[in-house]
This record gives C-alpha cells, structure tokens and sequence, in this order.
C-alpha cells in the first residue's frame, strides 16, 4: 500500500512518571524517524541540544556515529527509516529516548493510520496533557527535585531554580498555543519541500 497521503495517529508518553505526560499528533507515513523526532521535540516540547534514539525490537535508530556504534551496537539511520516502513512490518509501539545523560524514556504508540486530510498541513498536534520536564533538570529525579523546589519559596533551591528556569512552572498545564506553533512551522517546512520535489519532478518530466 503506498504512504502517500496517509498519516499516523501517533502517542507519545514519558516514561516512569505519574500523572501521565503525554501527547498525540498526526505525522504522514512518509515521514523519516528524525523527522518524527523533531515532532517530538516540538510536542513535547524539548529544545533539541541532545541526542537521540529509537529502539524498535532491538533494533537502534539514530544519527549514525562510528565512535557510538563501535563501542554500543549497529545503528539505522533515522534519517532514512520511514515510519511508514515499521508499521509495514506491524510495528505498534517504539521507544524513544532523548538526553542520554537525563535519559528521557518515551514509548510511542501507533494508534491508528488513516487516509489523510487533504486541506489539513501535516504533521498536526491533537492533543496532550501536562508540562514536559525543562531540559537538563537531571532526568527523572532531578524533576522530582525541581517540583518540590520551584513549588515551595523556602525552599533552599527555589531561588536558584526560579532564576535558572526564567519563569513559574506549573506541571498541570500545557502550552498548546507553543506547541501548534511548533508542529505548525514543522508543517510548512515539510509543505515546501514537498512542492519543490513536485517542481523538479515537473522539469525533468
């Protein structure tokens, strides 16, 4: 079956935290796993200073690097798998991991596929719920830690904390406005390389 104008109703959750932090988004099957990274990073959302990986039934995604894959294991290129190759394959759930020091852990679900919108730009935020951790807070206890400081002005890091973070951080609440914005811009990126491949098609036909 071609991808071609379909999508992917992906769900995205980190993992080992409670209350769930979570997203959904439509990406198109024709989409590359960094592409679906950057989708990612834009939901979530996180600011893409680190590196990355998927993990698929043992098998490792990433940006290929041979000081990484001679000491770890044979890496895939995420730039050239297509998420539409793994559910070809009847993949239905991948792992995602992002900041090997904070070593954010995310599984992502294939919930469905789908005939896509033709007057709708994709990739699309649905919806979510709840902050995403800052980046390099010190992954999961470091949030722990984060919370309990930023939430209580006496205590002994809440001062540095609130500097180093800018702003107050409510856990509760989501930026869906930013995150539109972001997925939106990742949208038009895609829209334009999309017609400058059908303009070069069109020259060489």
């Amino acid at each position: 079956m071609s991808h071609v104008d379909r999508i992917a109703r992906l769900k995205i959750e980190l993992d080992d935290w409670q209350p769930a932090i979570w997203r959904r988004v439509e990406v198109p099957l024709t989409a590359s796993l960094r592409a679906v990274h950057d989708v990612i990073q834009a939901a979530m959302p996180f600011e893409d200073y680190h590196l990355f990986e998927f993990r698929v039934d043992g098998q490792r995604f990433a940006i290929p690097d041979p000081e990484w894959d001679s000491l770890r294991d044979r890496t895939t290129s995420a730039k050239t798998t297509k998420l539409g190759a793994l559910i070809d394959r009847g993949i239905t759930e991948l792992t995602y991991t992002y900041d090997f020091g904070d070593d954010w852990r995310h599984t992502i679900t294939i919930e469905a596929t789908a005939a896509a919108d033709p007057a709708t730009d994709y990739p699309r935020y649905l919806d979510g719920a709840r902050s995403a951790p800052p980046e390099d807070v010190g992954g999961i206890p470091g949030f722990e830690l984060f919370l309990e400081a930023i939430a209580d002005p006496n205590h002994e890091e809440h001062d540095e904390l609130m500097r180093g973070y800018g702003a107050p951080f409510d856990p509760a609440l989501i930026d869906e406005d930013a995150i539109r914005a972001r997925i939106a811009k990742l949208a038009r990126r895609r829209a334009i390389g999309k017609a400058a491949f059908a303009k070069r098609r069109g020259k060489i036909n």
